[in-house]
């Protein structure tokens, strides 16, 4: 089994319906999370993942909008009372320092919890490993690449290619088009990109707003990236601003208006693909 479950495809902006960003890659007796937005856990749970069966954790970058809930997914693994193993983290440079910044968060939680149960004899466990471009893991026939994309002046930033029994899935992370994109999305079976509604913002009166179009693919460069690495599926998330429902048309039909003649889908949360 090779699939992706969407499990939160919102954006900094707070949407009862779409959590932080975080998906689910299943392959296997691999669950590997890509991604630590708010609400994470919550969607794992409606998954059915527990969050001692997640295998690994990969961070595309250390926005917090894309960590902020590393401290729940090391706390529900801690606190269980199940043996799982140290947690895997997979992230750009900078994610070890993070790690220790988000522990120290947790120390006064930490220090109540091991003096109530004498079982807890340690702080939570993981292990960090920071990565660059290339082959990151090799695990149970999976192959997971990774590629520098360009969300400057977020530096650095990953992009992560999933390899599995002759299929491929690609993950952009936030990033505008660039040659490491590119890369990532050769001839993937199903591509997913982050991205923004330049139509809606590109107009807006608040600066910061707009800033927010610099470092994203909007809808029509990701049917341009698409298009050029013969891609056979689209999927869409970390939406901003998030549709509704009626939106869902004019979306597609923009991404199609690069061009892109493969299946376009816009994502929701807890949207499982089979790759």
């Amino acid at each position: 089994m090779f699939s992706l479950i969407l499990l939160g495809t919102g954006s900094p902006i707070p949407d009862p319906k779409r959590a932080g960003p975080a998906m689910l890659v299943k392959a296997g007796n691999l669950s590997i999370v890509v991604d630590a937005g708010r609400g994470l856990m919550m969607r794992l749970a409606s998954a059915g993942i527990p969050a001692p069966a997640v295998s690994a954790l990969m961070l595309t970058h250390l926005h917090s909008d894309h960590t902020q809930d590393i401290s729940d997914l090391l706390t529900t693994r801690w606190v269980l009372p199940v043996d799982a193993q140290p947690l895997e983290i997979l992230g750009p440079s900078g994610t070890a320092e993070l790690l220790e910044q988000t522990i120290e968060t947790m120390t006064t939680d930490i220090a109540y919890r091991m003096a109530h149960h004498d079982d807890l004899i340690e702080p939570p466990t993981f292990n960090v490993t920071e990565v660059g471009p290339g082959v990151i893991l090799e695990r149970d026939g999976l192959v997971v690449r990774s590629a520098l994309v360009d969300h400057a002046p977020v530096d650095p930033a990953l992009g992560f290619r999933f390899e599995y029994e002759g299929k491929v899935l690609a993950i952009s992370g936030d990033t505008r088009p660039c040659a490491g994109l590119s890369e990532l999305a050769a001839g993937a079976d199903v591509y997913v990109q982050n991205v923004v509604r330049r139509s809606l913002i590109e107009h807006s009166p608040i600066q910061r707003f707009r800033d927010v179009l610099d470092y994203h693919s909007n809808l029509e460069e990701t049917g341009v990236t698409a298009s050029r690495a013969g891609v056979s599926r689209v999927v869409l998330s970390h939406i901003v601003p998030p549709p509704d429902d009626s939106a869902d048309t004019g979306i597609v039909a923009e991404v199609r208006s690069s061009g892109f003649e493969g299946e376009v889908i816009v994502g929701s949360d807890l949207l499982e693909i089979a790759i």
